[in-house]
């Protein structure tokens, strides 16, 4: 579990949204909210730079979990959650500073469970087509993923690791939070 951990933490640290938001000039750490995310690059750079990163990171949830499945058990790969979004959200080589954890633990949890996984995209895209706010629809998969595998029977354990990995990514949106509640949230564009 350890080392499924480790190789997820590495694996999330890969700066996805640095590398994109250089290919089309911008610094994502400096630039409109600061966070490495896909939401912010794509009101830097547009909807498909915004896409590109959205894949990037989930495939950095995805790809330990998978291997981790290949390799061992689902403790390992639960341990390789946790690691991947821990990796993205507190990346070592940035002084701890990354993004907000959303599409890497989307990316781990459709692999985990590819009809949550599926239920949490459709649950993700139609409150932000509702309410154009990305950390509504973020939020809103927060309290789905853990919520519908305890529903569907996961065992114990593994429901309290859905919810931890979910409540790191919503405490990585307590600014949103503040926001929301003050009525400032920025809304994408249409």
């Amino acid at each position: 579990m350890v080392v499924a951990f480790v190789a997820a933490y590495i694996a999330g640290m890969f700066p996805t949204a640095t590398l994109a938001g250089r290919m089309i000039g911008h610094d994502p750490t400096s630039e409109g909210s600061g966070n490495p995310g896909a939401t912010n690059i794509y009101r830097l750079g547009g909807r498909l730079a915004g896409v590109a990163v959205a894949l990037g990171d989930m495939a950095k949830g995805a790809l330990p979990i998978a291997v981790a499945l290949l390799l061992w058990d689902r403790p390992e790969a639960m341990a390789a959650w946790i690691g991947s979004v821990a990796g993205h959200v507190w990346p070592a080589v940035r002084r701890f500073r990354g993004g907000k954890g959303m599409a890497t633990a989307g990316g781990g949890g459709l692999v985990l469970d590819p009809v949550i996984g599926l239920i949490c995209v459709v649950v993700f895209f139609g409150m932000v087509r509702l309410t154009r706010v990305a950390a509504l629809g973020s939020l809103s998969v927060g309290v789905v993923y853990p919520l519908l595998s305890l529903l569907l029977g996961w065992p114990g354990p593994e429901v309290i690791v859905a919810a931890v990995v979910m409540g790191l990514m919503a405490m990585r949106h307590h600014g949103n939070i503040v926001r929301l509640w003050r009525g400032t949230e920025r809304r994408l564009k249409k």
